[in-house]
């Protein structure tokens, strides 16, 4: 499969505008073709009306349908073989390692829906039978479900070119619901998005779906973005990126007027508590792992561990300064990160000790790993520390009581991950700091660094407000689907017009919610 450069428009490809932009080698600053052209309002309004067309059809196509469709883009994707992977690794600068396992998860997560909604059961059925001799009054036959929105916009993520891109949850979780999508393409990685976004045309076309299920559209400024925000056939979003861009759609879609649910993911500083009788006892090992998910992926994960909390122990802190001493710098993923990251550096300089710096950068887009150090005193009084700086930097935070962790944690906003190392015994005894942060983060972990999302059910990668614009879900794994859904309710309606997993029969064999009890 080549590289196109051209907007997908359902079935169909376009390149009607007129100004041309294209991807760059981060490491190298090399340009890469193809010329992509960036999309008109009139190719977004083409999008967005096939999309409209497709929702007809696509939010009663069957879960096994649905299923197949989702099935087929996991196995185009494996069949771009390394054409997509030496792309990916051309506009991100990640390795191929990376690049292979990020395929692997998108591939996963696809497949993992397709089960889910080949299952059935996450439509939530539930029927309250009608009592027409209930006294003093009767019931009527209640039965609902959740329902597809309507077209979804999903915005792609600069840190992950496959999990959070074109066909990533977020892409995966829509379509499993029913719900159309049209994609805004990540800028960095216009040929990735470009592959993949063929990919799931020719899925979509093979396995019979809608013209219109799926459009892709370019753009390296914020017209298109803004202007699919504010379509008001555009019926839900969904972002992966910085606090001010997801602000920025929230706050368009709220405007709105009819609002739309915005499902922004805009990134965390997740803090790490570690315990004093276990930082004493695994000093070294706990300053190396640390240091680790610092740097790993150059600190562009957005579960990277930007403040670590701890008591007084000059042994963890000398070997912190020694682990972050030998502790590699790497390229980032694009110019506009490391120009971020180094203005962010620069603030944290001034409000802040440098406890020790890795090595030093070898190129222009490279970024050094730098770790800070306050005493707790100095970081209540700032609130700037606890802002997140997206790349291998962090706050540790020194504290000389359990009062100061537990004053910590309560003012703590809200955040993706929190994390508490500690001994069974040590974690008792600590029980409250556990009660405070689980009020503020979507996962915490325990023993462990957060830097890593398993793709599950029972996964939550969300939290609290700046965290994420609505912490009631997650857009990792499968309960994301119901972010793209609402509850219907029918009522006493025949069951030859009901849906198949509301009718009398059951026929497709689901678990269902009668009278308060599940049963099949």
């Amino acid at each position: 499969m080549n590289i196109l450069g051209k907007n997908i428009l359902g079935n169909s490809s376009s390149s009607e505008g007129t100004v041309g932009i294209q991807a760059l080698n981060p490491a190298t600053g090399e340009t890469l073709g193809p010329l992509f052209y960036k999309a008109t309002l009139s190719e977004l309004e083409t999008a967005v009306q096939k999309a409209i067309s497709a929702f007809d059809t696509y939010k009663n196509t069957s879960g096994q349908q649905k299923a197949t469709f989702l099935e087929a883009i996991a196995t185009e994707i494996e069949q771009l073989g390394d054409t997509l992977l030496n792309r990916y690794m051309a506009e991100s600068g990640l390795p191929a390692g990376r690049a292979a396992g990020e395929r692997g998860r998108t591939m996963g997560q696809l497949r993992m829906f397709a089960n889910l909604i080949r299952e059935g059961s996450w439509v939530n059925a539930t029927i309250d039978p009608a009592l027409p001799d209930r006294q003093p009054l009767a019931r009527p036959d209640l039965r609902s479900m959740e329902r597809a929105l309507g077209p979804v916009a999903v915005f792609g993520a600069s840190n992950f070119p496959l999990a959070f891109s074109v066909a990533g949850g977020d892409t995966a979780a829509a379509l499993a619901s029913g719900c159309p999508v049209v994609f805004k393409a990540h800028p960095s990685h216009l040929g990735t998005s470009d592959l993949v976004g063929q990919a799931i045309q020719k899925a979509a076309q093979d396995t019979g779906m809608p013209d219109g299920v799926f459009s892709m559209l370019y753009d390296d400024g914020i017209e298109i973005g803004q202007a699919l925000v504010k379509h008001p056939s555009i019926r839900a979003v969904a972002f992966t990126g910085s606090y001010r861009g997801g602000k920025a759609i929230f706050d368009t879609a709220m405007q709105r007027p009819e609002p739309i649910p915005v499902y922004a993911e805009m990134g965390s500083t997740n803090p790490v508590f570690i315990l004093p009788e276990t930082a004493q006892a695994q000093a070294e090992s706990l300053a190396q792992n640390y240091l680790g998910s610092v740097t790993m992926g150059v600190g562009q994960f957005c579960t990277n561990p930007g403040m670590l909390f701890y008591q007084t122990n000059p042994a963890f802190k000398a070997l912190l300064i020694q682990k972050t001493a030998a502790a590699a710098s790497g390229v980032m993923l694009n110019s506009g990160i490391k120009l971020a990251y180094d203005k962010g550096i620069s603030h944290l300089s001034k409000q802040a000790s440098v406890l020790a710096k890795g090595a030093s950068p070898e190129s222009k887009n490279a970024a050094q790993p730098i770790i800070f150090h306050v005493p707790y005193e100095q970081f209540a009084a700032n609130p700037d520390l606890s802002e997140e700086v997206f790349g291998p930097s962090s706050v540790v935070i020194e504290t000389t009581s359990k009062e100061e962790l537990l004053a910590a944690a309560r003012n703590l906003k809200g955040h993706l991950t929190a994390t508490v190392i500690g001994s069974e015994a040590e974690l008792a005894l600590y029980s409250d700091l556990i009660d405070i942060l689980s009020q503020k983060v979507g996962r915490l972990l325990f023993n462990g660094f957060p830097t890593g999302v398993e793709v599950s059910h029972a996964m939550v990668h969300g939290g609290p407000f700046p965290a994420t614009t609505d912490a009631r879900s997650t857009s990792v794994g499968t309960q994301a689907i119901t972010r793209f859904t609402r509850p219907v309710c029918f009522q006493d309606m025949p069951n030859s017009l009901l849906p198949p997993a509301l009718k009398h029969d059951n026929p497709e064999g689901i678990w269902r919610k009668i009278d308060g009890l599940l049963q099949k």
